[in-house]
């Protein structure tokens, strides 16, 4: 895979969304995150499908919404401040 991509189940474990990556290849399966990429939304359908630096992504987890843009991509999965810099909130829009 390209550098300025990569997998989304790598992406949210690396961000410290999930445990393991297969708990979150397993919450994309189920179809519960959608990406916006150029103001185009889809849900995610496969865990191997690549985010970009800019891409949006918005998930429930634990019961709240959670909208987030993908900052950086990472190279591993540190500690919580590292993970941290990899996205930034956006606002809910209701």
């Amino acid at each position: 895979m390209s550098e300025e991509a990569c997998r989304c189940d790598v992406w949210l474990w690396r961000a410290r969304f999930f445990k393991t990556r297969s708990l979150a290849a397993k919450f994309i399966d189920e179809g519960r995150v959608r990406l916006t990429r150029a103001d185009q939304e889809s849900r995610l359908d496969k865990p191997a499908r690549p985010v970009k630096v800019g891409d949006s992504l918005v998930f429930a987890l634990g019961g709240r919404l959670t909208a987030i843009r993908v900052e950086a991509l990472g190279e591993r999965r540190g500690p919580p401040a590292e993970a941290r810099g990899l996205y930034s909130p956006l606002e809910a829009s209701s």
